[in-house]
């Protein structure tokens, strides 16, 4: 028997994100920059932009995730890697949709550090286990999340193949 899953649609996912600016927005911080942690971050930071009203948006590519709770050892950032020097003296939101072991979002986090003005982490969902406790989060759970995103195969698979949709 499988377990439980957390289940995210669009519409869901529409409400979440604005919620999440909501939070943002009421704690008084004015991101100059908005920071998306590839792949489903991107989904996340383009909502807040929007909502927020900042344009700046810069994406970081991290592999972690290599199946259903499967990942590398690390997360590594793949190139083209942010340039430092855009981010100087900056007010960084680093946006993502799971904090699940927080390793990520360390990652980034730590990757920003000494660069800008201040970093803060949003996400949709957080999970107990994560070593990063973000500052904005929309829910916490313990399961695994099916994004509106990611929730069917894709329609060309990585080796050139059609998928099965």
């Amino acid at each position: 028997m499988s377990q439980p899953r957390e289940e995210l649609s669009w519409e869901g996912f529409g409400a979440a994100s604005r919620e999440l600016a909501q939070q943002i927005a009421d704690s008084g911080y004015r991101p100059d920059i908005i920071l998306a942690i590839a792949r489903g971050g991107l989904f996340v930071a383009g909502a807040l932009g929007y909502a927020l009203d900042v344009k700046n948006l810069h994406v970081a590519n991290v592999e972690f995730y290599t199946g259903v709770d499967e990942r590398l050892p690390l997360p590594i950032m793949l190139p083209p890697v942010p340039n430092v020097v855009d981010l100087s003296g900056a007010r960084v939101l680093i946006a993502d949709d799971v904090a699940d072991t927080g390793a990520t979002l360390k990652l980034v986090r730590d990757f920003c550090s000494g660069h800008v003005a201040a970093v803060r982490c949003a996400v949709i969902y957080e999970k107990p286990g994560s070593e990063v406790r973000c500052e904005y989060v929309w829910r916490c759970t313990d399961r695994w999340i099916n994004f509106p995103w990611s929730s069917v195969p894709p329609v060309v698979k990585r080796d050139g193949q059609a998928g099965d949709a």
